[in-house]
């Protein structure tokens, strides 16, 4: 069953606000719970809680950047583009689900991250994974949200393209 109207508007918005929500109630509770540089290591150090501020972009790109630039590249653009993609998942209707659902991902998590930076002034990071030689940046539950996002997004269209290889050539 395909939601019309309202009712895909208000559900898209629930799914948008429970994001957010978690992203903000997880750094909410880092920034009261832990100090700056505490770590906890969770699941034999592959797992790692770590609290940072975060004043640049992904992995602190942009950290140094000089006012205006920083305000126009870290959070002037990221709003009108998280508010344009907002307004498109909207009035756009025929996203497959599982595309929908990945927009909403990347934009409640750039929401989550720019929430951060226009209230706090920086974005609070704390997850820290470690597997031998490979370990991750230090990032947030937003971070988690964009990269499955983009990761549903990714697999629809190789969904998509695999389902058009699979199809009878069409005959002239």
């Amino acid at each position: 069953m395909k939601l019309k109207g309202v009712y895909r508007t208000v559900i898209i918005l629930a799914i948008l606000a429970v994001n957010i929500g978690c992203d903000q109630v997880s750094k909410s509770i880092v920034r009261k719970k832990m100090s700056y540089d505490e770590e906890i290591s969770l699941v034999k150090d592959h797992f790692t809680l770590i609290k940072i501020e975060n004043t640049g972009a992904f992995l602190s790109l942009g950290n140094d950047l000089a006012n205006p630039y920083r305000f126009i590249l870290l959070t002037l653009l990221p709003v009108l583009c998280l508010l344009a993609a907002v307004v498109y998942i909207i009035i756009k209707t025929n996203f497959s689900r599982m595309v929908l659902i990945g927009i909403i991902c990347v934009a409640g998590g750039g929401i989550g991250n720019i929430y951060d930076r226009i209230a706090h002034g920086s974005v609070t990071d704390f997850m820290h994974l470690r597997f031998g030689a490979l370990q991750t940046g230090i990032f947030n539950v937003a971070d988690v949200s964009i990269m499955i996002g983009v990761g549903l997004i990714l697999l629809d269209t190789w969904v998509k393209k695999k389902e058009d290889t699979n199809k009878p050539a069409e005959v002239l």
